[in-house]
């Protein structure tokens, strides 16, 4: 096939660009659903608790992805300011990923157990009340709105039908798990989950 038969064909031409970039896509992607470190958990991880569950639906809900990221990468200025950058298989049984590409605010990917349960829910009430620079909007009807836990077990079928691996006791017990339960308790126990399988074995 001469070149110019290529060039002055758009439809032929934009045929094989798709064709080479779907090529170099398989040879890129193909390799990693067979790689451990990248398909298996690592050492310590579980499932998000029924609780943990719905804080992690809240955080998506109010944007939070938006401003903050979980993913640390791995380079010195982001790990001696975040800690031991991110491994893919941390992330496992995330759906959907949260790893977010903007910081207006701090990467979360290790905030698990560095503050209070008292300082989140302060920060989620009021940022400026204790990081006065923060322009982080508050959160107060987090306070507020209670949790029912009605599709809680429904959401956890459905992970569990994704591989992630529920029990049919943690199904069972997710509605009583949560009812009664104030949003920003859920989101304050999915922040302080973050990252804490990784405590002391890195």
């Amino acid at each position: 096939m001469k070149l110019d038969v290529v060039e002055k064909n758009i439809g032929l031409m934009l045929g094989l660009v798709i064709f080479v970039i779907s090529l170099g896509g398989l040879a890129e992607i193909v390799p990693l659903f067979y790689q451990d470190s990248v398909v298996k958990p690592v050492p310590g991880l579980r499932p998000l608790t029924a609780l943990e569950l719905e804080g992690r639906d809240i955080y998506i809900r109010e944007g939070c992805v938006g401003c903050h990221s979980q993913m640390i990468r791995p380079l010195q200025a982001e790990t001696e300011r975040y800690g031991h950058y991110s491994l893919a298989g941390e992330s496992v049984w995330d759906h959907p990923f949260l790893f977010g590409s903007k910081r207006t605010g701090p990467d979360l990917a290790r905030v698990g157990k560095r503050y209070s349960d008292e300082w989140h829910r302060a920060h989620l009430m009021n940022p400026r009340d204790v990081v006065p620079e923060s322009n982080m909007p508050g959160f107060p009807w987090l306070a507020k709105n209670e949790l029912d836990g009605e599709y809680t077990a429904a959401k956890m079928r459905a992970l569990r039908a994704v591989g992630v691996p529920y029990t049919d006791a943690d199904i069972e017990g997710a509605k009583e798990a949560v009812e009664g339960k104030t949003e920003v308790v859920a989101l304050i126990a999915y922040l302080q989950q973050l990252g804490t399988h990784l405590q002391g074995g890195k």
